[in-house]
């Protein structure tokens, strides 16, 4: 985690519209159908793993990585950096008022912190120009979008250079998270990688994009035996 926030406080200083993606299975699967969301993932500033899944096909490929850096722990990480750094935060997206919410207990827990503005916005092209006007007129760093995947990292594509702001991190339901209006599993089940599990129990309505699972898992181990095979 510390590296990510690491980098991210160099994207800052240099400038320009970066765009972080907390990648898990979900997006891997969606991305080989949805050319533009593949074009996003492979010309990121920086793709982290959101999901023991992800972590898990890296070590099966061959290609392990150090550490999960889920979405949702990620933007209380950020806030306590940019409380301690001035890094001024914009929080974009989610139902309206729950980024009102949100910023509220972001500034209750980390007082130093400047979140220059929040917005619940449209995740469409047709609300794009009152976002990019009101986060430009703010001024931030960084931009958290809340949108879900992959609306939110289309958003970031289209108009974080216009915004003027560094850095655009797409963060799903961490707002949601944050106010309390959906809880995450308990930290043993976090910690077995079975969060999956606990929302798909709370949403059942989530079981059709639980399908990308096995299908991911499926095509990890194809992909390994292949090169396992060529290898030899």
């Amino acid at each position: 985690m510390a590296e990510t926030l690491d980098h991210i406080g160099r994207l800052i200083e240099q400038g320009g519209a970066h765009q972080i993606c907390t990648v898990n299975p979900e997006f891997i699967m969606a991305a080989q159908k949805d050319l533009v969301f593949r074009q996003i993932l492979r010309e990121s500033a920086l793709n982290v793993p959101d999901g023991v899944g992800v972590l898990w096909a890296a070590r099966r490929l061959g290609r392990p990585l150090r550490e999960r850096v889920a979405g949702s722990d990620l933007i209380g990480e950020i806030a306590d950096r940019a409380a301690r750094t001035g890094w001024k935060l914009f929080l974009l997206g989610a139902a309206e008022g729950v980024a009102d919410r949100a910023a509220a207990v972001l500034r209750a827990r980390h007082p130093a912190i400047d979140i220059v503005g929040t917005f619940a916005g449209r995740a469409g092209p047709e609300g794009d120009d009152e976002s990019v006007t009101r986060i430009r007129a703010a001024a931030p760093d960084v931009v958290l979008v809340a949108y879900g995947a992959p609306k939110q990292n289309k958003w970031i594509e289209r108009n974080l250079a216009r915004t003027g702001a560094a850095v655009g991190i797409g963060v799903g339901g961490a707002f949601d998270f944050i106010v309390g209006a959906q809880r995450r599993a308990p930290r043993w089940m976090q910690r077995a990688g079975l969060e999956w599990l606990y929302r798909l129990a709370r949403e059942p309505w989530r079981w059709r994009r639980q399908l990308a699972l096995p299908l991911f898992v499926w095509r990890v181990v194809t992909e390994s035996k292949r090169d396992a095979g060529t290898a030899g």
